[in-house]
């Protein structure tokens, strides 16, 4: 890792790049990571250094690496480069800072009047000027795309300030959104500036005559033309000429589907390359390894809320919700108007019934930005919560109108599609979710749940497998086939109780997976093996301090069990705690005790 002040210039250096070319997402990231940065103290008073608070403490309590590990020394054998282009992109097209033509396009640009912005940049031949007439011609395709935001670059246009913009939007929305694929609807606009902006660019970049900022624009217009191949490795020359540009690194990652392809790419050594390893291995599921990565990162970037975030994600992934609370109310402390993430944040309350919390932030969020998906879904798990899955669909069907590849949007809808019985809009929803992205796991469960309730186990044993081959450490995946094999139409027992068994050594927190392989074994026939696993799922049970009908059968089968094989001091134990119940179970311990007596008594006094 460079040094911290090494990464300090740079960033801020890329900040202004950024902002100057409109990828205003990426000089966002970039200038947050700046300010997660410890400011040296013998530098800056007190009173000047950032974030003299407690996120540090989180880095201390979930680490799993030591602070050596976590130092800014890198692996061996790895040594960081520090781009050349620095330099040049410090007096990138200096001469053109002053030059009239870029400066009225880029107000034209910074208003959303992107074909204006284009057509003064028309003929400019320096890289800055091509670069943002590049970029303003790649967005006038998605700008009239919604009605009152669209979402591009990770950024949202607020169109709804606008009269005029509102009435164009309703005008292209009845052009080119002819939407009745499903009841789901569809809107997928082209944009006609697409081809011709991949001749001019391949042009330039067979001649050798494009910048790092031109190839992150060719790279979208290839990827969105289904080049993927060749998108991708034009984001590694982009990013290995310009390694500042997030955004580049975010289009190449999601190139990278599977961990060859993201082993496959030559990166040069930076230490931006350290947040694009964390953030693919993320989506790649190696939620340890990022782990890792992002506590190392963390050596520099202590006070980096987007690390922080990424940190939620991980344990979020892994099911550690206590932890994810923990990380996230840390956070909303630091940075009260945030938006990002919280739709996670929103779905740890959803799942721990936190009816308050989520209240709380439901509300904090639509006061902060109703108009962003984020704060759609998060109201959308409010309402759910309280049971009122209509209004909850009407707020992540909002969610997609302002980002139509809104993952999370898609798969929640189908969840409330299945709570309301409708299962072939649950279908559509599910569907379109794993079209945006095939690895989604809660997608193909879905798609599993709504098959099942059709009564179509086989369909929905298809999808089960598919869930469980994305995510095999989830015991509700594992728990959810075994369930679908017992079926009446399939009735593979053998095939549930293999599934029960992974269920239960990926920590069942729910609890099924001991009771149900108890009772499979004593249906098959195998007592010893039903013994074995109702003696354990007791001993989880008064571990978790937990009553109910399961430990009453559980008694009742080991008391007699044990009458059986003749170990009557341990049926007499049993059948003594079966005792404090109340109802026909007290009555039959009452005879199982009398029985248990009068066998031991034979046993010691034969006849």
């Amino acid at each position: 890792m460079a040094s911290k002040e090494t990464c300090r210039t740079e960033l801020r250096a890329a900040v202004r790049h950024l902002s100057d070319r409109g990828l205003y997402s990426a000089a966002k990231w970039a200038a947050e990571q700046l300010m997660g940065i410890e400011q040296d103290p013998s530098r800056h008073t007190p009173s000047h250094t950032r974030f003299q608070r407690g996120s540090s403490s989180i880095r201390r309590r979930f680490r799993t690496a030591t602070p050596a590990e976590s130092s800014a020394t890198p692996s061996a054998g790895v040594s960081y480069v520090m781009t050349p282009s620095l330099v040049a992109a410090e007096e990138y097209d200096y001469g053109l800072m002053d030059s009239d033509f870029y400066l009225l396009a880029k107000s034209y640009f910074d208003c959303r009047e992107y074909r204006r912005a284009a057509h003064v940049l028309r003929d400019q031949t320096a890289k800055k000027a091509m670069f943002l007439r590049f970029y303003a011609l790649y967005l006038v395709g998605f700008s009239t795309c919604y009605l009152l935001h669209c979402y591009i670059d990770d950024f949202f246009l607020e169109f709804a300030t606008s009269k005029s913009a509102l009435e164009a939007g309703e005008k292209r929305r009845e052009e080119e959104m002819i939407e009745l694929e499903g009841p789901l609807g569809k809107s997928d606009a082209v944009n006609s500036e697409l081809l011709s902006l991949q001749r001019e660019l391949s042009t330039l970049h067979k001649n050798g005559t494009i910048d790092a900022f031109g190839l992150y624009v060719y790279g979208l217009v290839l990827k969105e033309k289904g080049s993927e191949n060749l998108a991708r490795s034009v984001f590694v020359e982009s990013v290995n000429s310009y390694p500042w540009n997030w955004s580049a690194w975010s289009e190449l990652q999601t190139l990278c589907t599977t961990i060859e392809a993201l082993n496959s790419l030559n990166l040069n050594n930076h230490w931006m390359k350290d947040f694009f390893l964390a953030s693919s291995y993320q989506e790649l599921r190696m939620h340890n390894e990022a782990l890792a990565k992002y506590e190392y990162l963390q050596g520099t970037f202590i006070f980096s809320n987007y690390i922080q975030a990424q940190i939620a994600k991980a344990q979020y992934n892994l099911r550690e919700f206590e932890q994810v609370e923990v990380i996230f109310e840390e956070l909303l402390r630091n940075d009260p108007y945030r938006i990002e993430d919280m739709d996670m944040y929103s779905n740890v309350l959803y799942a721990k019934e936190c009816f308050s919390a989520l209240s709380y932030l439901a509300h904090r969020v639509f006061l902060t930005d109703k108009y962003r998906p984020e704060s759609c879904c998060i109201i959308g798990n409010y309402y759910s919560l309280k049971g009122q899955h209509e209004k909850s669909v009407m707020y992540f069907r909002r969610a997609l109108k302002l980002n139509k590849n809104y993952l999370s949007a898609w798969t929640l809808m189908g969840h409330e599609y299945v709570e309301m019985k409708n299962t072939s809009a649950a279908v559509d929803a599910y569907r379109r979710a794993v079209d945006i992205n095939s690895c989604d796991y809660r997608a193909w469960y879905g798609l599993g749940q709504a098959y099942e309730m059709m009564g179509m186990p086989y369909y929905a044993l298809h999808y089960f497998k598919k869930s469980v081959f994305l995510q095999p450490n989830d015991s509700r995946l594992w728990i959810a086939m075994a369930q679908c094999y017992e079926t009446e139409q399939l009735h593979m027992l053998e095939e549930a109780i293999k599934c029960y068994e992974r269920a239960a050594n990926c920590n069942d927190r729910e609890a099924i997976a001991l009771h149900q392989l108890a009772k499979l074994h004593f249906e098959l026939g195998r007592t010893e093996e039903a013994a074995f696993y109702y003696k354990k799922d007791l001993e989880r049970m008064e571990d978790e301090e937990r009553e109910g009908p399961n430990m009453v059968e559980a008694l009742m089968f080991l008391a007699q069990h044990c009458k059986t094989q003749k170990k009557f001091d341990e049926a007499e134990v049993y059948c003594t705690r079966l005792l404090d119940y109340t109802g026909p179970e007290k009555e039959t311990a009452k005879s199982l005790l009398r029985g248990i007596r009068y066998a031991r008594d034979v046993e010691h006094f034969p006849p």
